[in-house]
This record gives structure tokens, sequence and C-alpha cells, in this order.
């Protein structure tokens, strides 16, 4: 395996939830394809409505992940708040952002989801917008005319000047991860542009913020990590505040 196919960070297994102090941001990636008695277990939180969209899908595989997530995120949740997870209610912003509705008190925990094949990757803080985006690592081809598409043109020039094609695919997906959990932490999704935040490597090929809708000053407002949850995959993680790195917690769990 590659090294830069390993994790990169040090994920902690934990099988009984901390707490979240307010000053510090929880990651959690943990693996959807789990065993029928977790899923059954998992199907048991979820509100009518889930139930409907978990049956609307033709293939049992994206059924029980779709289950999966969605349990998952309401387990954590439930044990954040200190409530049952079929107790939790959500609330939709335009672009479809889900958050605490407002029936749930004025909890001021933020949180965001993002999923890729058979891993889920949540965020969870108090007080501050945060995007996440998990991406598997799959052999695309002609990324450098997708980047001419959808990045900016220094952006495109960063991946298509890469000799390397699986060089290139890496620096395509922690630009877009990075992208994609921008706009998911200002509540637009991919309905927003991509170009309005610009990236870059440095010069150990982390990515950086470079600028907000053209303003270099406007990055100072958020943090970014950029990590290797699991082989083959490729996650961002964005924050609107300044948060040290030492204040964010990896976590793994349902392995296996």
């Amino acid at each position: 395996m590659d090294d830069n196919n390993k994790p990169n960070t040090i994920w902690q297994n934990y099988f009984s939830q901390p707490k979240l102090p307010n000053d510090r941001v929880h990651v959690w990636v943990i693996s959807l394809d789990l065993p029928t008695v977790k899923i059954n277990q998992l199907a048991t939180f979820l509100s009518p409505d889930e139930v409907t969209r978990a049956n609307k899908f033709n293939f049992i595989k994206h059924k029980k992940r779709f289950i999966a997530a969605r349990g998952i995120l309401r387990q954590l949740l439930g044990n954040y708040l200190g409530i049952n997870p079929n107790k939790i209610e959500f609330e939709y912003g335009d672009r479809g952002k889900p958050q605490l509705a407002v029936s749930m008190g004025n909890s001021c925990l933020q949180f965001n989801v993002s999923h890729s094949q058979e891993y889920a990757l949540y965020g969870f803080t108090h007080n501050h917008s945060i995007g996440v985006d998990i991406e598997y690592l799959c052999g695309m081809r002609n990324v450098t005319e997708l980047a001419k598409r959808f990045f900016t043109h220094k952006e495109f020039q960063l991946i298509a000047n890469l000799t390397d094609e699986e060089q290139q695919q890496k620096a395509f997906f922690q630009l877009w991860t990075v992208k994609e959990a921008y706009l998911k932490a200002i509540g637009v999704g991919l309905s927003g542009s991509l170009t309005d935040i610009e990236v870059t490597l440095n010069l150990v090929n982390h990515p950086e913020l470079l600028a907000i809708q053209e303003n270099t000053n406007a990055v100072i407002d958020w943090s970014m990590y950029h990590c290797i949850p699991v082989a083959k995959y490729i996650a961002a993680i964005i924050v609107n505040a300044q948060i040290p790195k030492q204040q964010i917690n990896f976590w793994n769990c349902y392995q296996g």
C-alpha cells in the first residue's frame, strides 16, 4: 500500500461516546456495512420520513447504508444531548442542510455528515458552522477536465502540472473535499460554486485555504483539517472558527 493511502491521523477506537467540550471538534469515521442485527437496531431510531426514504432505495445494500448513516447520526446526537435517538428532530435549510429543530430547544450543537461507499464521516462542534466531506479514491479518469470545468484556473494548473495520473487524482480529491466541506458548512452544498473557495497544496502536499470569494483575508475565519481516515479514502473538515488541531478529536467505531 502506498504510504499516501494510509490513515494519517490518530483515530481512537471508542465504543462509549465521549463528552464534547465547547472548545472542541469531534470527528467520527464509521463503517456503514454493519451486521443485520445492528442495522435493525439502528432502524428503530429513524423517523417515519426516514423510513420512507430508506424504502425508496432499489438495492438492499444502499438501503442498509442509508439506515446505518441516519441511525448512527441519531445515536451520536442522542448521546451528546442526553436524549433518546428517536426523539431527535431535524429541520432543513433552504438548500437541504440538516440541523437540530427549534423544537429541540436552543442547543448550540452543530453537525455535518458525509458518506462515500461504505464509510460515513460525522463532524460535531458547538456554536460554529461545520462541514465535512469524505470521498472514495476511485480510479477516476480525466480529472484535469473536471478540474478545468469546476475549479479555478490556478487550481486547474496545479493539477495539470502534475505528470503522474495517480498524483493528479489525489490532488483533485484533496481540493474537492475541502471545497465541498466549505459549501456544506455554509449550507449550500454543491448547489453553490466550487470556485467560491480557492485551495492550494503546500510544500508537503497538504491542502491550504487561499481565498474565499477572492478575499484572502476571509480564510482567517475558518479552520480546515485534511486527513486520510481509512485506506483509499480522503476527507476534509472545515469549521467557521479558529480551532487548533490539538482541539479536534478523531474517533472510529463499529469496525468489524
